[in-house]
């Protein structure tokens, strides 16, 4: 995770150490749920049982840190008259929150479906799934340094590549709907492959998302429900 730049916003005043409590609770809470997704997937590739395992029992931790931040923010807004800067990043502190909770239990949801699949042979070389995977990881990360860095503009960048994950998950479904038709006895580890590729397209939704409240806080601009040029 990228490091906090030297002139970011929210830090002047009596309510800075506030702020730079939810801004690294927020950092904490992302890299938590990068590594999470990040173990579920290893638990997917090398058939790792305790790996998966590990993954259900980090995500409590997640979701204490989204309680911790919806207190702080409420707190915030409750002893304080924050200014529209402030205001706008109290929002998005808390609509990432959530978004970062989500990307957790989708991680979770992998390292379940990777136990059940470790109960069959393999069904096919998983190529499409790890790229699906790689792609989101990189739009959290880099979603979180458009956060901190100040990069709107890179905002603008992950959202497009969103659509490239939902690509994949298509032509994935369909493959994966000819082994069941083709195969009955694959059934059971087609679905959960179709399972763990939708659980990657949504987290690529929720770092769309944070990508779009990214810019929101800096340009004060709404661009969830543009249309593709």
């Amino acid at each position: 995770m990228a490091t906090p730049a030297p002139n970011v916003p929210y830090t002047n005043g009596p309510a800075s150490e506030q702020i730079s409590n939810i801004r690294q609770t927020l950092l904490m809470m992302a890299s938590l749920a990068n590594r999470n997704l990040a173990l579920g997937m290893r638990a997917l590739i090398e058939r790792d049982e305790k790996l998966a395992a590990s993954v259900e029992a980090e995500d409590s931790q997640i979701d204490e840190l989204e309680v911790t931040i919806d207190e702080l923010v409420i707190n915030h807004m409750a002893t304080h008259a924050p200014v529209a800067t402030d205001c706008r990043f109290m929002l998005v502190a808390s609509k990432i929150s959530s978004d970062l909770e989500r990307i957790a239990d989708q991680a979770t949801a992998i390292a379940r479906r990777s136990i059940e699949l470790n109960k069959e042979p393999l069904l096919k070389p998983l190529i499409d799934i790890p790229r699906m995977a790689e792609i989101a990881e990189g739009m959290l990360r880099d979603s979180i340094t458009a956060l901190i860095d100040r990069k709107p503009e890179l905002a603008q960048e992950i959202v497009k590549r969103d659509k490239e994950v939902d690509a994949i998950n298509k032509q994935l479904a369909r493959e994966l709907t000819c082994f069941m038709l083709e195969d009955p006895t694959t059934i059971t580890r087609a679905l959960n492959l179709t399972i763990v590729a939708r659980c990657l397209e949504r987290v690529a939704d929720h770092c769309k998302n944070i990508a779009e409240e990214v810019y929101y806080l800096y340009h004060a601009v709404d661009i969830r429900h543009e249309r593709a040029p």
